[in-house]
């Protein structure tokens, strides 16, 4: 089923207060995932992969470090199910007889690895998990090397040092060359955390235009943003709170929209802008994609929410885990974003990212 979103049009045309804004719109496509029953045939986040049989599935030989976390990622979709199953149905059964079948088989696979004394995780290559499969018929501002019309990204569930994060992994393919579809791709033993276990969205993917947060701007720009008298020149309508500080407006509304994207500008605001540099060819690197922990959240940014999703995002509270902004279930940072980095002279070369 095809399913649209619809941003809101921002409530100041900035370039009309700022022409010097102009140069600086870039393109984005908002992603918009949201729960479903993905295909290898699909864009997805945490959907199957149209992997190759032939082809070895991607592991991490790094360090896997215990965090106590004693779930596997069926476990922890089988808990998210169950939970919101009992939140339409409070009344319902503890478990059902699926549930229940998993959670036993859980359990003895635990007490069978603690009871033989297998190798812990740290001594095993863990296999990655599925976090975006994006085609480019259906994300037309990817640029692909060669023949290629796929982005696969995986990542490992556990956090690696130094940035406590987990290790991500960047396939270009083209998908008419995927004759025989690996059926079965392995799975991590467990997660070190369950928001790196992406729950299966479909996409509605959506053209936007966004402009640099006010750190990426030039000193002269930021000032000038931050100049509440040029606001009140151009006669728009901003509340007055903002008076103190314009700039908090202008990066809320008009700037980098919030949620999972390609392209675009960087959201930044954990730390100062920090550019990345090819390794190989020293070229400044440039926004992939943005894994986002929220579409949107509860305070000004809450205006990006889509249309179809005005009446969820504006409800007066949802049950823990059960967020309208989170469908994707992914928890990056201190519910932050991972943004991926590409060299913009060869998608060859090593992509990196960064948690923001």
């Amino acid at each position: 089923m095809v399913f649209v979103r619809t941003t809101p049009p921002r409530p100041v045309d900035v370039t009309a207060v700022f022409p010097e804004l102009a140069p600086l719109a870039r393109p984005a496509i908002r992603l918009h995932p949201r729960p479903g029953s993905p295909s290898v045939g699909d864009s997805s986040v945490g959907g199957p992969l149209l992997w190759p049989a032939e082809e070895p599935w991607p592991h991490c030989e790094g360090e896997h470090p215990d965090s106590g976390f004693r779930q596997s990622p069926a476990e922890v979709r089988l808990t998210r199910r169950r939970l919101a199953r009992l939140h339409r149905d409070p009344d319902g059964p503890e478990f059902t007889p699926e549930e229940e079948a998993i959670r036993e088989r859980d359990a003895a696979r635990h007490a069978k690895r603690f009871d033989a004394g297998p190798p812990r995780p740290a001594e095993c290559p863990v296999p990655l998990l599925p976090v975006a499969q994006l085609y480019l018929r259906d994300v037309p501002l990817l640029r692909p090397p060669g023949e290629a019309d796929l982005l696969q990204v995986l990542w490992c569930p556990y956090d690696h040092e130094p940035d406590w994060k987990p290790a991500t992994a960047v396939f270009w393919r083209s998908a008419a060359s995927v004759v025989d579809v690996l059926a079965t791709p392995p799975e991590p033993y467990e997660a070190n955390y369950p928001g790196y276990v992406p729950e299966p969205c479909l996409l509605a993917p959506e053209a936007v235009t966004e402009y640099p947060n006010s750190l990426d701007l030039s000193p002269e720009l930021r000032q000038a943003v931050a100049d509440w008298s040029r606001w009140q020149a151009a006669g728009v309508d901003v509340d007055s709170s903002y008076a103190e500080d314009p700039a908090e407006f202008y990066d809320g509304n008009l700037a980098d929209a919030p949620g999972w994207k390609v392209g675009g500008w960087p959201p930044w605001g954990r730390t100062d802008p920090y550019h990345r540099y090819c390794a190989v060819c020293d070229a400044r690197m440039v926004p992939l994609l943005t894994i986002a922990s929220f579409e949107w959240d509860g305070g000004e940014r809450r205006g990006w929410a889509p249309y179809e999703d005005r009446d969820a995002a504006y409800a007066a509270g949802h049950r823990a885990g059960q967020s309208p902004a989170q469908p994707t279930k992914v928890e990056v940072g201190s519910t932050d974003n991972m943004q991926l980095y590409v060299c913009p002279a060869s998608p060859e070369h090593p992509h990196t990212d960064l948690i923001q």
